[in-house]
């Protein structure tokens, strides 16, 4: 039997069953395997992958939906990977138009490389922001900044989702209900007895990554930090809005370095919704 063409191959859902694979294909693209985040994902969005004919995938992605049950009102899209032996033949250009298609006018927003971007550029989606990753092992020190951070509860669930909605401009329920489980911490920030912040750390496979991170101001968001950077052994990463310019300079005097850039994109929309000033730190890229 001839091997079929790329572009007869479909694109199907993707399912826990495809962790390995989905896995794999980061491996094959020298990212971290990641299953961890890779389940949270599939758990929580929609996967998108092409089956090779000779094993695993020849491309997946996931998007997460935002917003009222069956009216999102924003998708996130990420872990846009073609298999190495497969790269430049078209297979993400088709993946994404697909994504694009199915969202049906639904606006869209990923965090784009500078390899990747000018794929989605030509798709239609428009840089309106960046974010830096920034990586490596937490010193504490620095004045007391005063601010009192403690372990989230189940009973500031709902308190926090009310935040997050205010502040990311969309409802994250099926996100933010799945932190307790899926980050290794999970705190709050209050003042006066009223959280106004929360950030959670949780596991790559050698570091603890901060996010989200929503805060009041720049202060509440080092308080969260710091704290959770008391509660583990791993260097930290997070990607932080170029904007928090205070909060990067912080990061780095407190031995988090620069590892790269990624810009922020959106597609049907002009610039993100919700209220950055407070918007610090994304769960993941992958989930906007």
């Amino acid at each position: 039997m001839p091997t079929p063409s790329l572009d007869a191959l479909p694109i199907r859902r993707l399912t826990l069953r495809d962790l390995t694979a989905c896995a794999d294909l980061s491996e094959d693209r020298g990212w971290p395997r990641e299953e961890h985040k890779w389940g949270f994902l599939l758990t929580a969005g929609r996967g998108f992958g092409i089956d090779d004919p000779q094993g695993g995938l020849v491309a997946a992605c996931v998007i997460t939906e935002y917003g009222s049950w069956g009216r999102p009102e924003l998708g996130a899209v990420g872990m846009v990977l073609v298999a190495e032996r497969h790269a430049r033949r078209g297979v993400g250009r088709r993946l994404m138009r697909h994504v694009v298609s199915v969202m049906d006018g639904t606006p869209l927003t990923l965090y784009a490389t500078e390899s990747g971007r000018p794929l989605y550029e030509e798709l239609g989606f428009k840089v309106t922001g960046r974010a830096e990753m920034l990586r490596g092992r937490f010193t504490p020190g620095g004045p007391d900044l005063g601010m009192k951070t403690r372990a989230a509860t189940a009973e500031d669930l709902p308190t926090m989702l009310r935040l997050d909605e205010e502040v990311f401009g969309a409802d994250r329920t099926p996100l933010i209900a799945r932190l307790p489980a899926f980050a290794d911490q999970l705190r709050v920030a209050e003042e006066d007895g009223r959280i106004t912040g929360y950030a959670a750390a949780w596991p790559t496979m050698d570091t603890h990554v901060v996010g989200p991170l929503i805060a009041r101001n720049t202060e509440t968001a080092q308080a969260l930090i710091a704290s959770l950077a008391a509660g583990t052994d791993r260097p930290l990463r997070t990607d932080i809005d170029v904007r928090h310019e205070d909060l990067r300079a912080w990061a780095k005097a407190r031995g988090l370095a620069s590892v790269t850039y990624n810009s922020v994109m959106t597609y049907g929309i002009p610039e993100l919704p919700g209220d950055w000033t407070r918007r610090f730190a994304p769960l993941t890229v992958a989930a906007g």
